[in-house]
């Protein structure tokens, strides 16, 4: 062209070239970026995204562990895993799920509450995902879907391990139950042990011991789709079984103490005075833990919770009751040791008492008194005016300091959850817990075991055991260690600077049994052994100076309680009992004939089959 001489072709070609460099300098950067940020995903952030997009894929499913085993000290099985089956649908694999459920009926029994459950589960849950129509099918109904199964396309029958109590009712406050998880015991767990399925101890040794009997969850790695419907099972972790467990009881006297107890309400406690070993624990009425294991809704059990006698009450642990003239040789023995009374001293009971200065009058529970009487007949005639005036001397924290080294006013520390302390009230206590000053009255009343003081039935077996043992404290227990030793007390031993105090003190009580005017002389005969015991009466109601108790006119559930502690034989105690019966009027008639049987069953068993031996299986 005629301009072509105006162009300056160097300076084009120098442009030309910087372009080009510049591209290939920012090809080169966005590789770098590129290069960098795949090395990152690569190498740097690879595990979190891993498993994010392991996440989409994998789900992981908790496999709940077999929980351990409950035998007694023979190896009696008291609590068991057995199989169990209930009944599943998914819904995706059916066409007309009204129509199902109304065939179903006609092969299992379904019921409002079943049918409720299951469409509020189906609701909340994905058309592939299982759904439980009926939990527990009866060995019948297995076999009918079985035989039918072919007509149910989307319906199994699932099997699976649940809670098992061979003995029913029997044990149940001991034992206790298990049942599902509620928010707020799965929101105080152990997220690695539990989850919102997960069954757990209610009471009793299910709930004392869960740590150990519960075992550890398995987990299953299952690969799903897109929507999380399974695939297949990736791999598994099994779960860790819970740990069999042993306890003291003895079923078969257990079962002769809620025989003695028969319809009564009430509990008998017995014990081995030289370990603390709970051979029985017997609390009426009782109720049947394989109701509690698949859950009763909230109207069934406040039903079985306000039933009449409270059958979920353990009375043996939680019950606390004027322990009455059981205390009396406890007391006797602090009056004695602290010398506010002579060993040789006798009172003159004339059948009335009183303070002075004060209007009132206090009564024997026999008019016209017993008579001149020193410290073994008034225990084992339970004379009450004896222990007023013994009382009067001590005053009532003498009376606390003695009283509470015998574990009066205490827990006991037995290894079942809900045990309640008892009082052994002082001035103190008074002030502190109502605000008042304490009177010189309510001390006579204590002096008897009543008025402000209560105990449980287990605190009155381990007081028991402990006069036993002269002074040696025990601590009741459940549990069957490996280890020989016992737990250790959580009372101090009780050392008396004069130790044939404690002789005298078991003497008075072998003399309730077995002397001539003993209040328990009716179950001394002809035994082969020598009981020391005590009865007692609880007061229900207070009575005015100048009314007379007529069982007869009051109504029963303000009737006095019956109590009788004892321990057998006397000169080589084997077994220590406490019973109360709510309502059951006199010990002497009503509780001291049940202590009887349940020792006798005890020793006669002992010498059948020479000295059950204490070792765990």
């Amino acid at each position: 062209m005629k301009l072509d001489f105006l162009r300056n072709f160097a300076e084009e070609r120098r442009w030309v070239q910087g372009r080009i460099i510049l591209v290939i300098c920012l090809a080169l950067v966005v590789a770098a970026v590129l290069v960098g940020r795949m090395a990152t995903l690569q190498l740097v952030e690879y595990d979190r995204y891993s498993a994010r997009s392991q996440d989409n894929r994998i789900r992981l499913a908790p496999i709940d562990p077999p929980r351990g085993i409950i035998t007694d000290r023979r190896g009696q099985v008291l609590a068991e895993n057995r199989p169990a089956f209930n009944l599943i649908i998914v819904p995706e694999q059916v066409n007309d799920i009204d129509n199902l459920l109304q065939q179903l009926g006609g092969i299992v029994e379904l019921t409002p509450k079943d049918l409720e459950r299951f469409h509020q589960a189906r609701a909340n849950s994905r058309s592939f995902q299982e759904v439980t129509l009926k939990f527990d099918l009866t060995d019948i109904e297995v076999a009918r879907l079985a035989n039918d199964r072919h007509r149910f396309p989307g319906v199994e029958v699932q099997p699976h391990l649940t809670r098992h109590y061979p003995f029913g009712a029997s044990a149940s406050h001991v034992i206790g139950y298990v049942s599902r998880i509620n928010e707020e015991e799965l929101r105080d767990s152990d997220r690695t042990r539990y989850r919102n399925a997960s069954i757990v101890g209610k009471t009793g040794i299910e709930k004392a011991y869960e740590d150990r009997l519960h075992g550890r969850l398995g987990i299953a790695q299952i690969e799903t789709n897109a929507t999380g419907r399974p695939l297949q099972v990736l791999h598994q972790d099994l779960p860790q079984s819970g740990e069999d467990i042993q306890l003291t009881l003895d079923m078969e006297l257990q079962q002769a103490a809620e025989a003695a107890l028969e319809n009564w309400r009430g509990a008998i406690i017995a014990l081995e005075p030289q370990t603390g070993a709970v051979l029985a624990l017997a609390s009426q009425p009782v109720f049947n833990p394989n109701q509690m294991v698949s859950g009763l809704d909230q109207a069934t059990f406040q039903a079985l919770a306000n039933a009449p006698g409270q059958p979920l009450f353990n009375r043996a642990v939680s019950g606390r009751y004027p322990p009455g003239s059981v205390t009396k040789p406890f007391l006797g023995l602090a009056g004695l040791a602290t010398e506010n009374m002579g060993i040789n001293e006798t009172l003159n009971c004339t059948g009335t008492y009183n303070l002075p200065n004060v209007s009132r009058t206090w009564r024997d529970w026999r008019p016209g008194g017993h008579g001149r009487i020193g410290f073994t007949q008034s225990v084992a005639q339970s004379c009450d005016i004896y222990f007023y005036e013994l009382a009067h001397r001590m005053g009532i924290d003498l009376m606390h300091e003695w009283m509470t080294q015998f574990g009066f006013g205490q827990a006991t520390g037995v290894d079942l959850p809900s045990e309640r302390p008892g009082i052994m009230p002082s001035t103190e206590w008074k002030q502190s817990r109502l605000g008042e000053v304490w009177f010189p009255g309510e001390t006579l009343n204590v002096g008897i075991g009543q008025g402000f003081m209560l105990s449980t039935p287990v605190q009155l077996a381990a007081a028991a055991s402990m006069m036993a043992n002269r002074g040696r404290p025990i601590q009741p227990h459940l549990l069957l260690s490996d280890d020989a030793a016992p737990p250790t007390p959580q009372l101090e031993p009780l050392t008396l600077e004069d130790e044939r105090l404690w002789q005298l003190a078991i003497d008075s009580m072998v003399e309730t049994v077995h002397g001539r005017l003993g209040t328990a002389r009716a179950i001394g005969a002809d035994l082969p052994y020598e009981i020391a015991g005590k009865t007692g009466t609880s007061q229900v109601i207070g009575l005015g100076p100048d009314e007379e108790y007529d069982e007869d006119a009051i109504a029963e559930q303000f009737r006095d309680h019956a109590v009788f502690i004892a321990f057998a034989p006397a000169d080589d105690p084997r077994i220590a009992v406490a019973v109360l019966v709510e309502n059951g009027g006199s010990g002497s008639s009503t509780a001291a004939p049940m202590a009887a049987s349940v020792i006798d069953t005890w020793l006669t068993h002992l010498e059948e089959t020479n000295e059950l031996s204490l070792q765990p299986n």
